[in-house]
């Protein structure tokens, strides 16, 4: 079976918005046994919409759409396929009820532009949206499926992953996999591959398949079986020694984030954390708090990104500020230690750095951090030098922070 993608909207050409649907659609499919063969993005224009179905059509047995089922004028992927398929548009009732009660519970007043997206092609089958207006329709022709879902992904991926995808499977039977996942941070791919290079060779002589799927500060190291769950022990074993190779790189199972591996360290040793921050702006307090029961763990944080801030709320003197400089040793160690005391918890983290692409010397060039751990038998710091780009500092001076954290809550920190 061949599968392909359609996304429609300017705004994902013109970089408004990103296109994550891609992403999900992709990853969610892979997961599942499918392969997306081609994915395209498109204006919302209909001889646009008419060529590309068309393109596809003429290799693909399944075809998946996103977008252009808005109310406004410019949506006209309805239309389009309706055209295409050769039916017209007539009012659906359940849909329009569905409407209906959206708006009431929103309170809400319904346009006519909400009512008009009740009207759908008497072509298709309606697959209901449960989370907006936009319904999915699911079109056949000579034994092949077209599916044009909303571009909103809250309400694409329940469509995907609760309509279309069990439709699809019993149609035409994907292969069972079975999949198993780590994340590593601290070392790049490269180093990673040279790292586990003779065990990957024999992973895939027992014919198994390894991905690395790399972001910014981690690598998610994911190990295939298309013989399903047959292969499970044998995966899994290949999976421990993984592990064992990968050291202390190695930090959570599937796509498990360092906040979640850490938060669930600080709960078990029932210890408290907090952070001050400058270079990273609350960015590392922000992670830790993405977790559902943080609050049981994280105490509160300083945002000194002032030099006067600094020193009036951690003590930095300001003689170590003149001296030393805000980016040095000494002034992350101290926002640590201080900041610890200040916020009465067993750990506190501390950033401070030039994100960029700005503030750069020759002794401190853009992309230079200091981070520092405070706990109760003392403190310990690194300097990292990461690169030019201010939001991937960011991002890799929080990872940093997180995995320095975790190694001491595993007492591995020395390592």
């Amino acid at each position: 079976m061949i599968l392909e993608l359609i996304n429609i909207g300017d705004e994902l050409l013109i970089g408004q918005t990103i296109n994550t649907n891609a992403s999900w659609i992709g990853q969610f499919l892979s997961q599942r046994g499918v392969r997306v063969s081609k994915a395209v993005t498109i204006q919302d224009e209909k001889e646009d919409i008419l060529r590309q179905l068309e393109d596809c059509l003429s290799r693909a047995d399944v075809v998946l759409i996103t977008g252009g089922l808005g109310p406004t004028k410019d949506d006209i992927t309805k239309e389009t396929l309706c055209e295409f398929f050769g039916g017209k548009l007539e009012m659906h009732d359940e849909t329009l009820q569905r409407i209906t009660e959206y708006f009431e519970s929103k309170g809400r007043p319904m346009l006519e532009s909400n009512v008009n997206q009740a009207m759908l092609p008497n072509v298709c089958e309606i697959l209901p949206n449960y989370n907006g207006t936009a319904p999915g329709m699911w079109f056949e022709k000579d034994d092949k499926v077209v599916v044009s879902l909303p571009g909103v992904p809250y309400e694409m991926k329940p469509l995907i992953s609760e309509g279309v995808f069990p439709r699809l499977n019993e149609r035409y039977q994907f292969a069972d996999i079975y999949q198993s996942s780590i994340m590593t941070t601290g070392i790049g791919e490269s180093f990673l591959a040279e790292k586990i290079k003779n065990w990957e060779d024999k992973l895939r002589s027992d014919e198994l398949s390894l991905a690395y799927l790399p972001s910014p500060g981690i690598v998610r190291l994911r190990v295939t079986s298309y013989k399903g769950e047959n292969d499970k022990e044998k995966v899994e074993q290949y999976m421990n020694t993984l592990k064992e190779l990968v050291g202390d790189y190695y930090y959570g199972e599937e796509n498990e984030s360092l906040a979640l591996v850490v938060g669930k360290l600080l709960a078990e040793q029932k210890r408290t954390i907090g952070t001050v921050e400058s270079c990273t702006s609350g960015g590392i307090a922000a992670e830790i708090t993405k977790i559902p029961g943080a609050s049981s763990y994280f105490e509160g944080s300083y945002v000194t990104y002032s030099n006067r801030l600094k020193n009036e709320k951690v003590g930095v003197p300001y003689e170590v500020l003149e001296t030393q400089g805000a980016v040095s040793q000494e002034c992350v160690e101290l926002m640590a230690v201080n900041g610890r005391e200040s916020l009465g918890t067993d750990f506190c983290l501390a950033s401070s750095g030039i994100a960029g692409p700005d503030g750069g010397t020759s002794e401190k060039p853009v992309g230079t951090v200091w981070i520092a751990v405070a706990f109760k038998e003392g403190v310990f710091s690194k300097k990292f030098m990461f690169g030019n780009d201010r939001e991937r500092n960011t991002k890799m001076s929080v990872l940093s922070a997180l995995n320095m954290l975790r190694l001491l809550l595993l007492g591995r920190l020395d390592n």
